[in-house]
């Protein structure tokens, strides 16, 4: 058989085949979400607390200041509403579905928001299962959300697959349990993260102890943790140890796991935020848009002739600029805005829809607004400009109004 190639041939295909699949399978997000650093929660086999663990990591992000979502691709094992006592099922507009949220804010899609019972079985199959996770990421409005932690199905099959391929994950925190088989279910997930080409943040051990209440006595009920050694062996960072305690089981069959107080997971959220540290020189960097006509604040956001922006840098304007209004269609200004930058947007009036999108972009929205476009923005800048919370909705420019 001779090794040229023919003109029938496929192998130049085939060089390229995993660039070629590699594109087919991504998948982006919402044009209205905005995610910032995506976290991967995995196990290499079930029934070790890795949803107890996306939970706690959510909640303890969320106590330090940061927006905290959690993505429940365990599409046949749901358990995250139960354990934030959400019941609810989700909403949606003509724009895509809203993640409910729990008391705190976290904000949390799951197929259990989705079903008319949530004790009904989710019998589907692979691929179903893995597109279903998909458009969780695509279909769903995630707002402003700075941590999402993606609660992954146990093993390495076609879900976690999906969710490795087609979303975009800063990195996976692996959770086992204090048992000899640690080592090759570790071995597993370290192999398919390696793979995948996706960073291991490191390793958490559930089940790790028990102290008695009695005599604060530390039990190893399931023997002594082989976790640390595994974690030097695969040179992962060690974060962290979660004792077997009652109290846990009980918040989570009341709903109310967010009253948990701990530190178990401070490690971890040390290390989680090393990924996406907020700077303080960033949060004095913002940019103001100004619906306008001309030079002046317009009364009707929709209908205004240009934006004026203003660029500030420690509380003061140090540049100015102005584009026109490109039109509109439902949904269009607040994202084109987002793209420019622009973090609030000031105008007279504007409609309910509009300020919802643009409250789901990460933008403020100040209306009530009259008078010189800079002159309101210096206004701003001193802390004398308030919100009016003006709604257009009683003259003939409601629809001009809309983003």
């Amino acid at each position: 058989m001779s090794n040229n190639c023919n003109s029938g041939c496929n192998c130049n295909d085939e060089k390229n085949n995993d660039k070629s699949t590699k594109d087919e399978f991504i998948a982006t997000p919402h044009e209205l979400s905005n995610i910032k650093k995506v976290i991967g929660v995995v196990s290499g086999k079930g029934g070790v607390g890795k949803s107890l663990v996306t939970s706690l990591l959510a909640v303890n992000t969320k106590k330090k200041g940061y927006n905290s979502a959690i993505l429940d691709a365990d599409i046949t094992g749901p358990s995250i509403p139960k354990a934030f006592g959400i019941k609810d099922k989700v909403t949606g507009n003509e724009f895509g579905l809203f993640p409910n949220k729990s008391k705190s804010g976290i904000q949390i899609m799951s197929t259990n928001l989705l079903l008319d019972n949530d004790t009904d079985p989710v019998v589907w199959r692979g691929p179903i299962l893995a597109n279903t996770v998909k458009q969780f990421w695509s279909d769903v409005i995630w707002h402003d959300v700075d941590f999402m932690f993606i609660d992954m199905p146990p093993g390495t099959g076609d879900v976690p697959l999906t969710v490795f391929q087609s979303i975009s994950i800063d990195g996976i925190i692996i959770v086992t349990s204090p048992q000899e088989l640690v080592s090759m279910i570790v071995s597993k997930a370290v192999k398919m993260a390696e793979m995948m080409k996706i960073p291991i943040i490191g390793l958490i051990e559930n089940m790790s102890y028990f102290k008695c209440p009695d005599c604060d006595k530390i039990h190893n009920i399931f023997g002594d943790g082989q976790v640390e050694k595994t974690s030097e062996k695969y040179n992962i960072e060690f974060l962290g140890k979660i004792p077997i305690d009652p109290k846990i089981s009980n918040l989570c069959d009341q709903g109310t796991i967010e009253s948990y107080e701990n530190n178990f997971l401070n490690k971890a959220v040390e290390k989680i935020e090393q990924i996406n540290r907020l700077k303080k020189e960033d949060l004095s960097m913002i940019k103001i848009a100004v619906a306008s006509e001309n030079e002046n604040v317009t009364e009707h956001f929709g209908h205004c002739k240009n934006f004026n922006i203003f660029e500030i840098e420690n509380n003061q304007i140090t540049k100015t600029s102005s584009i026109d209004n490109p039109g509109h269609k439902p949904g269009f200004l607040p994202k084109f805005l987002n793209e420019k930058g622009v973090n609030i947007i000031i105008s007279g009036g504007m409609g309910k829809s509009a300020i919802d999108i643009f409250n789901q972009n990460s933008i403020k929205v100040i209306t009530g607004a009259v008078g010189n476009a800079k002159s309101i923005v210096e206004e701003y800048l001193k802390g004398s400009l308030k919100s009016t919370n003006s709604v257009c909705h009683e003259h003939k420019h409601h629809d001009d109004c809309e983003g």
